[in-house]
């Protein structure tokens, strides 16, 4: 047993449920030093949009505490409970609907579209790195080079808004916003996944493009300076073919930043659709922040940040573990 708890795995697993916990903790004090009454000025929104019932009343002030809430201690009991249960009280923006049901309709667009495009984006740009990168100065290189550098200086939302003008404004090949058309019923229907692969093609390019240069440039430059380390051209002086070369001792080697920028990249997911979001009026969890944002609205913020917060944590999870898979020496070190 305590060999067991002395392993990495188990190290790592102790590590990820302690930030988890940190994250779930923050979000719980964060409203209780904001200056005011957060508790009471959600009240107040929500008798505006109709009748509050005690039950209610008794739920905003264990999540936001307030003059009428009880002892820290007891609140952050009740509050653990209703994470647990995916209890985070109504939204105001789209009341009397819950926040867990807001936020599992945006997290569902932002995974298929952010999700689908960030690794899209990573796969082609890590590979078009690869090639660029193992013969550095050739004609490949240097206008693959330029033309990244080129879109990866434009910002997310020029990039959308010229989309938008060239084939929906002007060509009128895809749909000009939204997620599918009106008065198609989500589900897994031909109609409405025809729907919604048509009008994710500008938002998903949008994303593609501004960021696959990004991981193209951090690629090529990593493979320009393994090409030439004793361990490549001992494996070309062995005469071993040039794609094992390649993909098994260079770009092996090289990819490992790449991998780490990868699990970060999950954190920028939500904050850099946010623009690309707004400008094709999109429903995922960009356009549904903003509209907390505008409309103070406390819960579905509190939500968001905690989804996220979460959703953040699980990817690094994952990439941490499949580094060990790839990296040996990440395996002898522990």
């Amino acid at each position: 047993m305590t060999r067991l708890l002395g392993t990495p795995f188990v190290q790592r697993i102790g590590f990820y449920v302690l930030a988890a916990w940190s994250a779930v903790t923050i979000n719980f004090v964060l409203p209780r030093l904001m200056p005011g009454d957060p508790a009471s000025a959600i009240l107040f929104k929500m008798s505006e949009l109709g009748p509050v019932s005690e039950q209610q009343e008794e739920l905003v002030h264990r999540l936001f505490g307030g003059a009428r809430g009880q002892s820290w201690w007891h609140e952050y009991v009740g509050y653990l409970n209703g994470i647990v249960h995916l209890d985070f009280g109504r939204s105001i923006s789209f009341y009397p609907a819950t926040v867990s049901a807001v936020v599992k309709s945006g997290f569902l667009w932002t995974l298929l579209l952010v999700g689908s495009a960030t690794v899209i984006a990573f796969v082609l740009g890590t590979g078009l790195g690869i090639v660029a990168g193992w013969r550095p100065g050739r004609a490949l290189d240097s206008v693959g080079s330029l033309t990244s550098i080129f879109l990866h200086s434009l910002p997310y939302f020029w990039v959308a808004l010229i989309l938008v003008y060239v084939f929906s404004f002007t060509l009128g090949w895809f749909p000009l916003s939204g997620g599918a058309d009106i008065g198609v019923v989500p589900g897994f229907t031909p109609d409405f996944l025809n729907s919604a692969v048509r009008h994710a093609m500008l938002p998903a390019a949008t994303i593609v493009l501004t960021s696959v240069s990004g991981w193209m440039i951090h690629m090529r430059n990593m493979m320009a300076s393994v090409v030439n380390e004793d361990y490549v051209l001992l494996a070309q002086a062995k005469g071993l073919p040039g794609h094992r070369v390649v993909f098994s001792y260079a770009a092996r080697n090289a990819v490992l930043p790449s991998i780490s920028g990868f699990a970060v990249s999950i954190g920028m997911v939500v904050g850099g659709s946010l623009l690309t979001e707004m400008v094709f009026n999109y429903p995922g969890l960009g356009s549904l922040l903003n509209q907390a944002i505008v409309n103070v609205d406390y819960p579905l913020m509190q939500g968001l940040f905690l989804i996220i917060s979460l959703t953040v944590l699980a990817a690094n999870f994952v990439v941490d573990s499949l580094y060990v898979l790839i990296d040996p020496r990440t395996r002898e070190a522990a």
